[in-house]
């Protein structure tokens, strides 16, 4: 076989619609678009969630609350997450980057205690669960406030 043979399968190609070629085309004068309205103008149809001039249901629905946006988003890592690191390692948020524990670290890093820890590590992060510091300073670690 070679690049001058390979065709699509058979029925996976189909001709263009060819608009305004003449009556006898079936698709001619209005070009499948019929008279007026709309949907024949250039541009035409309506935007979605048009409701034919009736109160749209997003209008209809009762508003409550507001999002705050200079909320602070911190990235959670569990404690037993930290067991993939050695005895005795400084553990960063670039750690937690770096062995895929974390994809970003937004506006800081909170570890959270669920689930138990055996290594004694030396935890950096902004900001620590009291079980959570509780969990990593039981196991000989540190939790340090960066």
């Amino acid at each position: 076989m070679k690049l001058h043979d390979l065709k699509p399968a058979v029925g996976a190609t189909t001709a263009p619609k060819r608009l305004g070629r003449g009556v006898g085309s079936g698709l001619g004068k209005t070009s499948g678009k019929g008279h007026k309205g709309a949907k024949a103008r250039s541009g035409g149809g309506k935007r979605p969630g048009f409701e034919g001039g009736q109160m749209p249901l997003t209008m209809r629905l009762p508003k409550r609350g507001f999002t705050n946006i200079f909320r602070t988003e911190y990235a959670t890592v569990n404690v037993d997450r930290l067991e993939i690191f050695d005895d005795g390692q400084v553990v960063t948020p670039v750690e937690l980057i770096q062995y895929g524990i974390l994809k970003n670290v937004q506006d800081g890093v909170k570890i959270l205690g669920n689930g138990e820890i055996t290594k004694k590590l030396t935890v950096q992060a902004n900001k620590f669960s009291a079980s959570a510091k509780e969990k990593i300073e039981a196991a000989g670690g540190k939790a340090e406030v960066i």
